[in-house]
């Protein structure tokens, strides 16, 4: 009689382990930003319950600079040669393609005195009006040319924003251009950055140098993913004790 050899097995094949997906870092996220929309006036805005965090300063503080520098993307924020220039406020969305999870907000220049004064004062009253009552907003970030300190206008909007900010709305002073100061220079800023701050964080930054870019990342990451701050800033759980085994009697 022919021997016949064993079939071969048709158990399947155990599958490889799925992959996990690659982590995302607070910079990698902010590189996903893309324009989302803009508006001359409050009620063009999109009404959203999306996390925003809101962009403000002087007008050549270097706050389209900032964000360009954040996002990776050279022509994201209009930087212009000409303060002033930017008369809307303008949205940029955050998160991979197809998914926004929180949105950039880039505001108007205030204080330049080539613009018409009504042109003014019709912007410090929608600027007003969108840090009071925007409802979801999270954080505002405040643009300082530290080698001028905070101005009258600044003080006037940190007037503005400190009840919500008193509620628990996030609040970072951003020193730009602190390439141009000397070490000593730079920790005198901050000193008296910090003083006026009135509870909110301040940061060094230099788009040049890529000073504070990374820090910047992170703590906007964590204003408006405020779980998985938590989740990384918690220690790790101890293993639990092992109870003593019980002896015959």
């Amino acid at each position: 009689m022919t021997a016949h050899s064993p079939a071969p097995s048709s158990a399947p094949k155990p599958s490889a382990p799925a992959q996990a997906a690659p982590a995302v870092t607070p910079m990698g996220w902010m590189h996903t930003a893309r324009f989302l929309t803009t508006a001359a006036q409050l009620h063009h805005l999109p009404a959203m319950d999306t996390p925003e965090i809101a962009f403000v300063g002087r007008s050549n503080a270097g706050k389209s600079t900032c964000i360009n520098t954040l996002t990776q993307k050279k022509q994201l924020a209009f930087a212009s040669k000409k303060p002033g220039r930017t008369q809307h406020i303008n949205l940029f969305a955050l998160g991979k393609q197809g998914v926004t999870d929180a949105v950039l907000a880039d505001l108007p220049g205030y204080g330049y005195a080539a613009v018409a004064k009504m042109d003014k004062l019709r912007w410090q009253q929608v600027m007003a009006n969108y840090l009071v009552s925007r409802e979801n907003l999270t954080g505002i970030v405040m643009m300082c040319d530290p080698r001028h300190g905070l101005t009258e206008l600044d003080d006037i909007l940190l007037e503005v924003i400190r009840p919500r900010v008193e509620q628990g709305l996030k609040f970072l002073i951003i020193l730009t251009k602190a390439d141009k100061l000397t070490r000593s220079e730079q920790a005198k800023a901050l000193s008296i950055a910090r003083l006026q701050a009135g509870g909110g964080e301040v940061k060094l930054f230099s788009a040049l140098k890529k000073q504070g870019v990374d820090e910047v990342a992170q703590l906007l990451w964590d204003w408006t993913h405020p779980a998985g701050a938590a989740a990384s800033a918690a220690p790790a759980a101890e293993p639990p004790e092992e109870e003593p085994e019980a002896l015959d009697e």
